[in-house]
């Protein structure tokens, strides 16, 4: 996959990692890097174009698709982390996380499919977790919104794969942003996790292990639960 001379877009890329995945393709030659945001005003760089994407919103997806129809990448990165503890608080944050990390991926991808389709396959890359594998006693419901996106990733997979289209997942532990700031555990860079996936798709890869607390997890799927837990 080219990154040179290629436009992009970029859900959730006014901070965090979207704002590290926005930077890197530019660092690689993109010629034009839409900045997916609710607020377009927020986007204070001005190599970026802003583009006002609410993942949510039905028809601000559709208009995005309609306004950055030169696409020949898309990174869903837009996401949150808002759900209660798993024994109580009410589970409206939970439903957010699904909306947001789950169906707003699904909205884009599936809004943007012809798009890349246009541009000869392209590549679809949806920001995941190590939480896509693995339940997080601290943030359950943003587990298991990560596990619906991971099963969604691989259905575009299999789907766009006869237009052409690189579809990767991109996973992490935790990341050093506003995110997992609460968080008191070893976290990587935004910007490990965005040259990294450059790097995939340059290389057409399918999927990045960023970091190797995520390697040693994804090894472990295969193996007893007991295992896989055992120091969670």
């Amino acid at each position: 996959m080219e990154i040179k001379g290629s436009a992009a877009l970029v859900t959730g890329a006014n901070r965090g990692i979207g704002s590290a995945f926005a930077r890197a393709l530019l660092a690689h030659g993109a010629a034009k890097v839409y900045a997916g945001v609710r607020d377009p005003e927020t986007v204070q760089d001005p190599a970026l174009t802003p583009l006002q994407l609410d993942v949510t919103d039905e028809e601000q997806v559709a208009a995005a698709a309609r306004e950055a129809d030169d696409v020949s990448i898309v990174i869903n990165n837009a996401g949150i982390a808002a759900g209660p503890s798993l024994l109580e608080g009410s589970l409206d944050g939970a439903r957010r996380e699904m909306e947001v990390n789950y169906l707003g991926t699904w909205a884009v991808s599936r809004a943007f499919a012809p798009v890349l389709a246009a541009h000869g396959g392209g590549a679809l890359v949806n920001m995941l977790s190590v939480a896509s594998w693995v339940a997080n006693r601290r943030l359950p419901s943003y587990a298991a919104s990560k596990s619906a996106q991971w099963s969604l990733t691989n259905a575009f997979r299999m789907a766009l794969r006869e237009q052409g289209t690189l579809v990767i997942g991109v996973h992490a532990g935790y990341v050093d942003t506003d995110l997992a700031s609460s968080i008191d555990a070893p976290k990587i860079r935004a910007s490990d996790v965005a040259e990294q996936t450059m790097a995939a798709l340059l290389a057409d890869e399918p999927e990045v292990l960023v970091d190797e607390a995520t390697r040693q997890v994804r090894a472990a799927l295969s193996g007893e639960l007991d295992t896989l837990y055992a120091n969670r």
